[in-house]
Parts: C-alpha cells; sequence; structure tokens
C-alpha cells in the first residue's frame, strides 16, 4: 500500500442486502486497519435480518447498516470495487479513473434459503456464506490481486 493510507474498497451485490453487508461487516471488523470498507447495491432490498443475525453470532454487529446504491455513497475514489453476485458483475456500472473491479462470486442465501423446512435449515445457508465471505476477506488485501 501507498504511504500508509489505506484502500478503499466498495462491495456491491444486487440489493445491498446480505452478501454486500457481511463483506462490509467482516472488512470493517477484520481489516479495519487496513480497508475502508463500503457496500451497495445495483438497487436496494432492505438490510436483510437473517444476515443480520448469523454476523452477530460471529460477533461482527451490522445491524445499524442500511441497504443502499451507489449513488447514496459520499463520493469517493474507490481503490477496489468487489462485486459479490453474478448479476452485480454483469451491471456493474462503470467507475472512473483507477478503480479495480474484481468479481468473487459467492452464492445469494435467502435464493438457498427459500426451500429451507425450518429455520435452523435456512440459518445454515446463511452461515456457511458468511464463513466464505469472511475467509474471503481474511485475504485481504492481497486476494484482490487477482
Amino acid at each position: 500500500m501507498t504511504s500508509g493510507r489505506k484502500l478503499v474498497v466498495l462491495f456491491l451485490c444486487t440489493g445491498n442486502s446480505c452478501r454486500s453487508q457481511m463483506a462490509e461487516g467482516w472488512t470493517r471488523a477484520l481489516k479495519g486497519d487496513q480497508i475502508d470498507a463500503f457496500s451497495a447495491g445495483i438497487e436496494t432490498h432492505g438490510l436483510n435480518p437473517r444476515a443480520v443475525k448469523v454476523m452477530a453470532e460471529a460477533g461482527v454487529d451490522i445491524s445499524g447498516h442500511r441497504s443502499k446504491t451507489v449513488a447514496d455513497l459520499p463520493t469517493m475514489d474507490f481503490d477496489y470495487v468487489v462485486t459479490v453476485c453474478d448479476h452485480a458483475h454483469e451491471s456493474c456500472p462503470l467507475f472512473p479513473g483507477k478503480t479495480k473491479v474484481v468479481h468473487v462470486g459467492f452464492d445469494d442465501p435467502p435464493r438457498l434459503a427459500k426451500e429451507a423446512k425450518t429455520e435452523e435449515e435456512a440459518l445454515a445457508h446463511y452461515r456457511r456464506v458468511r464463513d466464505e465471505i469472511k475467509a474471503f476477506v481474511e485475504t485481504l488485501p492481497e486476494g484482490l490481486e487477482q
């Protein structure tokens, strides 16, 4: 990193309700000394309560987050935009300048949980994706140089 400046990273997904929120939460918790993390969606779907619940189980509070689009963020230059779902990757807005877009796809917990017979079964999908996102965040910032 240059001159001790934090990297500025945006996690982008379709609705900014689950995966990008988890990624922002993990990055702030695990890499906050190196990375300023933000999240947004192509559209807003509201903060997913199950995402909040499974992150709290892991000791990360995202309950104060809100679902937002890129237009809702302060104007800033992102070093990286990480798309965490295929739809966001395909629909990713263009970012000016030196912003590098990196795609790291994760399964969509709400879609997987639709078929769940119990709340516990539904939460298992969220926990798996939460842990996969954590494993990715633990590779940062080097993991962005794909």
